[in-house]
């Protein structure tokens, strides 16, 4: 039975209509949709399988959308067995996520319930939308030290370090626009700008961390069941305690993607399960790996899929 990493997805992978057939075929994954309703004051189930996609796209909506579907796909994987009877593989899970998707790792993970966690992405997203400064570009076909190099002495940061050849920068659109020639006389095959609000896992978000260290710190945390690798460290956190600070600086830090799989798989985990809609992150992991194993749970028949490469 190989160890596995359970990874989360962030923003950019909403979708209407996410979720709704786990919810119609699994109860759990319909209780998360109720508890996430109930602690928002909102219908997330609208939200998240009638949209519109305006509305679901709207940083505010999106994250506390995507958190609840991520666990609402890892609820039904466990109701079928994900764990096996005893549910004593504790030690052979570890948890990730991609920026707003470390919150999903951390309700998977024990540290907190999914109601404390959709207010505090809701208040993150709040928080982010109101910095309405800058936004983001995927640069393909560079890998991160040859963009750092060429963004040397702008604006920009690297955002995301997702995988080989594809990589976030992040900043003000001028400086975006600006860097876009140079980027692709270094050898990148297309720079192109993200639907996003503004400049995450940037400088320019630093002026909202204070407000949202004080959402962290005043949230209820709980013991961690299962390891967590960090965006901002890409290190193995064993404490719970650690997360308001990490959480705090992985707003206006780089997310390192590619160091925290390469941790996973140094940890042990062979099967990369990926929770909630779409399969971006699965995709990453076979860039950045070998030949990992991997299962994406966005639907029921991911769910079977978990389940049988989870029992080999």
């Amino acid at each position: 039975m190989p160890n596995a990493a359970w990874v989360f997805p962030g923003q950019g992978s909403q979708q209407v209509g996410m979720g709704k057939a786990l919810a119609e075929r699994y109860r759990p994954a319909a209780r998360a949709f109720d508890e996430a309703s109930d602690a928002l004051g909102i219908d997330v189930r609208a939200l998240c399988w009638d949209g519109p996609d305006g509305l679901l796209d709207l940083t505010v909506n999106a994250q506390p959308a995507i958190v609840t579907t991520s666990v609402a796909a890892l609820r039904a994987a466990l109701d079928e067995g994900l764990m096996g009877a005893s549910g004593r593989e504790a030690g052979d899970v570890i948890c990730l996520g991609h920026s707003v998707g470390e919150y999903s790792a951390l309700v998977a993970a024990g540290a907190l319930e999914l109601g404390d966690a959709v207010r505090l992405v809701r208040r993150r997203g709040e928080l982010m939308q109101s910095v309405a400064a800058g936004g983001m570009a995927a640069v393909l076909g560079l890998d991160a030290d040859a963009i750092t190099r060429v963004i040397a002495g702008t604006a920009l940061v690297v955002a995301n370090d997702n995988a080989p050849g594809q990589v976030v920068v992040s900043g003000p659109q001028g400086a975006i626009e600006a860097a876009t020639g140079p980027l692709k006389a270094a050898g990148a095959k297309r720079v192109v700008p993200l639907r996003v609000s503004g400049a995450f896992h940037s400088p320019l978000m630093r002026d909202i961390a204070t407000e949202l260290r004080r959402a962290l710190d005043a949230a209820p945390w709980s013991a961690l069941r299962y390891r967590v690798i960090a965006n901002v460290d890409a290190e193995v956190h064993e404490h719970a305690r650690d997360f308001p600070e990490l959480l705090e600086r992985q707003v206006w830090s780089p997310v390192r993607w590619v160091d925290s799989v390469r941790v996973a798989a140094a940890e042990g985990a062979e099967l990369f399960i990926e929770f909630g809609a779409g399969n971006v992150l699965t995709g990453l992991a076979k860039r950045i790996l070998p030949a990992p194993q991997t299962a994406s749970v966005g639907n029921p028949a991911g769910v079977e899929e978990a389940l049988s490469l989870r029992g080999r």
